[in-house]
């Protein structure tokens, strides 16, 4: 006999908690079902151990979903704020970084141990190193029937908070996909979000011995643009600025670097002509950028000779390259290192409102597994306890 809840919930992460406790407050039998060995493995490791479990500034724009509304409601619903009270409710100590980014002060454990004594409070039974080796669904009061390695159960309500692709070796699987095509659903084509770009051939040999340097720049791709820094790696380039331009960028796609963001550069070099007539470029564009890096550009992409020899044509032309150089990314280092998914479960086909199917009553799903990725800075977490609030409240 299969034991009976009125809420099965795949997935121990983020949004499977939040849905968890949420339905648990309201008085539900909730059972979380885990197939690693402990929940929560993707806070754990957020943010360099210390967890930027939301953004002050979240708003439907830094979503990307086919349908760009559909995050709408679930956001309104539950915001920073009301995430930032339980924070402060369980004593964890937290600060701003930049751009709205709250990160713990001392641990991303503060996070799951938050959610974990939240779900005991309400009564959720969590399982971890549960496999599921069939999802059945028939008629009756509790259609939704799991055989598990740890037995059967059965409930009204089936959340699946599975995650996506990305990590695979934190456990990451495409089991919600295949649930959610069992169940008739569509998913959109899925690619790694928030991912290094990698570089080959010639631009990989320019500039492979200058891994390691970092430099602030604006990147560009497809009408996009994002300003923070860069960081050269072995195998091409990363940093908060090309992580959050790679969920706009596919193969083939132009991508412009400005390496002198916030700045004239016409400007700046006819002032700099000007002070320091004597000086190499390269000498001068140390002053901006790392030293290695501004040698490298005068070596291979500009020219290297005193300010004063410079012609207002050529100063131009340098300017112009400056602040529109070109980068021919040739792919990203997919999801082994990917922090999102992008693609996912259609939301066509979900309740914008419950994260309900539209297909089959009483299946719902939350969290990354749905086409609704958020930018670098807090903002998945946020589309995580959203959308887990969201099926928390219905189920």
């Amino acid at each position: 006999m299969a034991e009976l809840y009125d809420v099965l919930i795949l997935g121990g992460g983020a949004a499977g908690l939040m849905c968890a406790l949420t339905a648990g407050q309201r008085g539900k039998r909730v059972l979380v079902i885990e197939h690693a060995n402990r929940v929560g493995k993707k806070i754990l490791m957020s943010g360099g151990g210390r967890c930027n479990f939301t953004n002050t500034g979240t708003g439907p724009a830094n979503f990307i979903s086919a349908n760009p509304h559909y995050c709408k409601s679930a956001l309104a619903r539950y915001t920073p704020a009301d995430f930032v009270d339980m924070v402060e409710r369980h004593g964890i100590a937290y600060h701003e970084k930049e751009l709205g980014q709250l990160f713990c002060d001392v641990s991303s454990k503060l996070i799951v141990k938050m959610l974990l004594d939240e779900c005991a409070d309400a009564g959720v039974r969590i399982e971890t190193s549960c496999s599921v080796e069939r999802v059945l669904h028939a008629d009756g009061e509790a259609p939704f029937r799991l055989h598990t390695t740890r037995g059967a159960f059965a409930a009204k309500r089936l959340v699946v908070a599975t995650g996506a692709l990305s990590i695979p070796s934190m456990g990451a699987t495409g089991f919600g996909y295949e649930l959610a095509r069992q169940f008739g659903h569509n998913v959109l084509p899925t690619r790694a979000g928030l991912v290094p770009l990698t570089l080959s051939g010639k631009h990989q040999e320019r500039l492979a011995d200058l891994s390691g340097v970092a430099l602030p720049v604006t990147a560009r791709c497809n009408g996009r643009s994002f300003s923070n820094q860069m960081l050269i790696t072995h195998r091409g380039v990363s940093g908060p600025a090309i992580l959050q331009i790679s969920s706009y960028w596919q193969p083939g796609d132009e991508l412009r670097l400005d390496l002198l963001p916030g700045q004239d550069a016409a400007a700046w070099l006819r002032a700099q002509q000007l002070e320091r007539p004597a000086a190499e470029l390269k000498t001068v564009l140390s002053d901006a950028m790392p030293r290695r890096f501004a040698q490298r550009l005068c070596e291979l992409w500009l020219s290297n000779k005193p300010m004063k020899q410079y012609t207002p044509p050529e100063l131009k032309q340098l300017a112009a390259t400056l602040q529109d150089w070109a980068l021919v990314a040739s792919g990203t280092e997919g999801y082994r290192t990917a922090e999102v998914t992008l693609g996912g479960v259609d939301t066509d086909e979900l309740s914008s409102s419950t994260m309900e199917s539209r297909r089959v009553p009483g299946l719902h799903f939350v969290g990354e597994v749905v086409d609704v990725t958020g930018w670098l800075g807090g903002y998945n977490f946020q589309w995580a306890w959203a959308s887990g609030h969201a099926a928390g409240i219905a189920v």
